[in-house]
């Protein structure tokens, strides 16, 4: 399907400079673009690619003003990000799935469906289930007992869910995620093997929620693990029994969240970090990459275990160059053992 640019700009608020009648088939890179692709430029350092881009169409914001000559047609937005999100789901296709339920499900006879559900081959419904209407869910995945699904839900291929857990409206979770596989809960006895503790919560996942691929979310052993409404988790997280992740929270991948851990709301978390049971993350605090909290915080931090991230630019500035001052920290002792023998 191919838009006109006048077509695209009205559809996202923007306003055209150039060819509005301009045919857009696609969407590509900024740098590589391409006749009949629309591009974006929301990041300084690309700007010197939309003087010599070849895509027809460019996504700019208000606040670009051209230094040189541009060849291709731009549309002005007040938010080049926001724009392009709205715009890439009409060019987004996805994975293919029909309108309808396969003959190759197994599914109860107590399972309760929403009207116009897609549901692909080999999904397995236990039963007590109970779906939302318009809801998509692809092959071989497996829901538990008594699990409650939202509307306009969409469980990509291979996604688990276990038992009593709960999944609000217009969620989506992506393939080989585990909602409600059991938390992390052991006691040694007196033999000094370890005992498992019944894991006997659920997760409840709120609405409007995204959860990346691999990413595993454990049951509480009592109550619930908790992802608020907005939250959006990357690929190959790990979230621990009893843990609360705040409304419109970001985590990168590869976080793991120990147990009963308790995360604000708009909050920004980097990938790789570690973040220590039993400990509470302030509303709106943001921690970079790799870093590793061992004590409740809030603010902005980095570093493991992390501090305060100003404080911690500083420290490595200095600490990079800890073999150069160490040299002359035995320079100058080497001067004063002089001096101290020349008054001695």
């Amino acid at each position: 399907m191919q838009f006109k640019a006048k077509q695209i700009a009205d559809l996202i608020g923007g306003s055209i400079i150039g060819d509005p009648d301009i045919l857009i088939s696609g969407p590509s890179k900024i740098e590589e673009g391409g006749a009949g692709t629309i591009s974006f430029l929301a990041n300084a350092k690309y700007t010197d690619f939309i003087y010599t881009t070849t895509a027809s169409v460019v996504l700019v914001s208000k606040d670009f003003v051209p230094e040189r000559p541009i060849t291709c047609t731009m549309i002005v937005v007040e938010n080049v990000y926001v724009a392009l999100a709205f715009l890439m789901e009409n060019f987004n296709s996805g994975i293919s799935i029909e309108s309808t339920v396969s003959v190759l499900t197994s599914i109860h006879s107590s399972v309760v469906i929403g009207d116009n559900p897609a549901i692909d081959d080999y999904v397995i419904i236990k039963k007590g289930v109970t779906i939302g209407k318009n809801c998509k869910i692809y092959g071989q995945v497996f829901i538990g007992d008594n699990v409650e699904i939202g509307d306009d839900v969409v469980l990509y291929p291979g996604v688990k869910v276990y038992h009593n857990c709960k999944i609000g409206d217009r969620s989506v979770i992506h393939a080989n995620a585990v909602i409600g596989s059991d938390g992390f809960g052991f006691a040694k006895d007196e033999t000094g093997k370890f005992k498992k503790i019944p894991q006997t919560g659920n997760v409840v996942i709120e609405s409007d929620v995204e959860i990346g691929s691999n990413t595993v979310i454990d049951r509480a052993s009592m109550g619930s693990t908790t992802i608020k409404s907005g939250a959006k988790l990357d690929n190959l997280i790990q979230v621990a029994h009893n843990v609360t992740v705040g409304s419109n929270t970001a985590i990168a991948a590869l976080t793991g969240i120990a147990g009963s851990v308790e995360i604000g709301q708009g909050c920004l978390i980097g990938g790789q970090v570690g973040i220590a049971g039993h400990l509470s993350i302030a509303d709106g605090t943001m921690i970079q990459a790799q870093s590793g909290i061992s004590a409740s915080v809030k603010g902005k931090l980095y570093g493991s275990p992390a501090i305060d991230y100003n404080n911690y630019l500083k420290s490595y500035a200095h600490f990079r160059r800890l073999p150069e001052l160490a040299a002359q920290i035995r320079a100058l002792q080497a001067e004063l053992d002089k001096l101290s023998q020349i008054k001695s």
